[in-house]
């Protein structure tokens, strides 16, 4: 069963898209490649439970068993050494990747407290968009009384556009709400 986003993007979007931009060939339309969250624990230098509490919440709100990032060198003032465990990633691709991006436009960015819309401005010039997330409770698969400390999260959405306005009008037509500029 393929993802209710994917078809759509399949269906509308992508013709949208090439009618928007001229293109004749359908595989030069704008898509999803990867999507890559993020999440730095930092304290896990000096609580290691931290990183394992981490390793199951990511990989509840993800769907995937997280990688645990580890330390490239060592820094003395924040006592870390090298190859020390200091965040986890998960690499989205496919469905599951059509799938957390329609749960995160469609249920968790509207749960985030005084939400106005998402920084129009978190392009990184090469067409792929960056969204930071301050706690990890707006998830709907964290028990919120199991959660003993809230932790922040990066979610990059890669894409094949070749700049940023043809990934703005990609993630415009997903149904990603931009703050007016």
């Amino acid at each position: 069963m393929a993802a209710r986003l994917h078809e759509r993007y399949l269906n509308e979007i992508a013709p949208a898209l090439m009618k928007d931009f001229s293109l004749a060939n359908r595989m030069a339309v704008p898509r999803l490649h990867k999507v890559v969250v993020n999440m730095g624990v930092g304290e896990a230098t000096q609580n290691a439970k931290l990183m394992e509490t981490a390793v199951a919440e990511l990989g509840a709100i993800c769907g995937q068993k997280p990688v645990v990032t580890k330390a490239k060198k060592s820094i003395a003032a924040f006592k870390l050494r090298e190859n020390m465990p200091i965040g986890v990633c998960v690499t989205l691709r496919g469905e599951r990747m059509y799938e957390f991006v329609d749960r995160l436009l469609n249920v968790v960015l509207p749960r985030v407290r005084d939400f106005r819309g998402v920084s129009p401005k978190s392009f990184d010039g090469r067409g792929n968009y960056t969204l930071g997330l301050r706690d990890q409770i707006i998830f709907p698969e964290i028990d919120y009384a199991k959660v003993d400390k809230t932790m922040g999260m990066n979610v990059t959405l890669v894409t094949t556009a070749a700049n940023d306005e043809q990934a703005r009008a990609l993630l415009q037509h997903l149904g990603m709400p931009f703050r007016a500029a």
